[in-house]
């Protein structure tokens, strides 16, 4: 068994590919990316981790990785960022994009 990841680099520096939700809960777009990602998860098993960062708690990690807009979400496998998008993203669009991801960096 492994220990849990203590940080978040060592969370998105993992084998697993991890996708960030940078959100703030004052954001409108952001509760209607809720569902979103709950289908995504449920869809995508665990073949990748969903992680939200709430960009008022965490300002140090939204400008890190230069989060401008909220909802902003982005995909890190082994450390790097494979895709970011802001704004809304329908839920079949983002499970694509998950999937070929994941092909593309198997």
């Amino acid at each position: 068994m492994s220990a849990q990841p203590k940080t978040f680099q060592e969370l998105v520096d993992g084998d697993i590919p991890v996708l960030v939700d940078f959100f703030a809960v004052w954001c409108g777009p952001c509760k209607m990316m809720q569902p979103i990602l709950e289908d995504t998860a449920r869809h995508m098993g665990d073949k990748v981790k969903i992680v939200k960062v709430d960009v008022d708690r965490n300002p140090l990690a939204a400008s890190k990785f230069q989060v401008r807009g909220v909802p902003t979400l982005i995909l890190f496998h082994k450390g790097k960022v494979v895709w970011r998008q802001s704004g809304v993203v329908p839920v079949h669009q983002l499970i694509q994009t998950l999937e070929s991801n994941l092909m593309s960096n198997a």
